[in-house]
């Protein structure tokens, strides 16, 4: 994630702002528990039973735990999101948080206990993303949560877990590839963290570590379509 220099700004300072085609901003119907996701389809964002705060975290590729700040409704309310146009999707997302939800944010550094990703011994068992394979990251939750993945980087996954583990995550594989995997565990075992070892070759180790934290300064109920 990129950190700015800068005091009280407005998200889209954060990107080029983008025109659309199209953007349209829904209440969901979904209820919390459900699919939950952010798909990038050659300039087209479909976003399904989101979060205000879940968009921040997608955007700025930062876990959820490490945005602090704003009203209570950003974490409970929920969106489905759709854009279309000539630009990148991410920084479609990210002017549509700015337009819409008037958000305005700063940054900062912290220390706090979390966990590092590591490559276990014997290597990684994930295959690696195909050339030409459309990125999507699929999450779900409950008694049997799982991370259906398709070009995934350990950028992703790292924020992936930290949401699941509510603690930060910091990504020390030193592994620029992106891979596909399907990622499953459950209270009656096997547990996330045997899971990240048996299924993908990785390891996650407790440690204290700096994260980059995102403050919410402002955010509003998002504006009509």
């Amino acid at each position: 994630m990129k950190l700015w220099a800068c005091g009280v700004v407005a998200c889209a300072l954060f990107a080029q702002a983008v025109s659309f085609d199209a953007a349209a901003i829904r209440p969901s119907e979904s209820l919390p528990g459900g699919w939950s996701g952010i798909r990038d389809d050659n300039g087209h964002l479909d976003a399904r039973n989101v979060t205000l705060k879940r968009c921040i975290s997608g955007a700025y590729e930062i876990p959820e735990g490490q945005i602090i700040g704003g009203p209570k409704w950003m974490e409970e309310t929920r969106y489905n999101i759709t854009a279309r146009g000539p630009g990148d999707t991410n920084d479609m997302l990210k002017t549509l948080l700015a337009d819409r939800f008037r958000l305005a944010m700063h940054p900062q550094k912290e220390t706090r206990s979390g966990f590092v990703l590591m490559v276990a011994k014997g290597g990684i068992k994930a295959a690696v993303t195909p050339p030409d394979t459309r990125s999507t990251t699929r999450t779900t939750t409950g008694s049997r949560p799982q991370i259906d993945a398709k070009g995934c980087p350990m950028s992703r996954l790292v924020q992936k877990l930290a949401a699941f583990l509510g603690e930060p995550v910091v990504d020390e594989t030193q592994e620029s590839r992106s891979f596909d995997f399907v990622l499953q565990w459950s209270p009656d075992g096997p547990s996330l963290f045997t899971a990240v070892q048996e299924q993908l070759g990785l390891k996650l180790e407790a440690r204290k570590v700096p994260v980059d934290v995102l403050v919410i300064d402002r955010a509003e109920l998002p504006s009509e379509n």
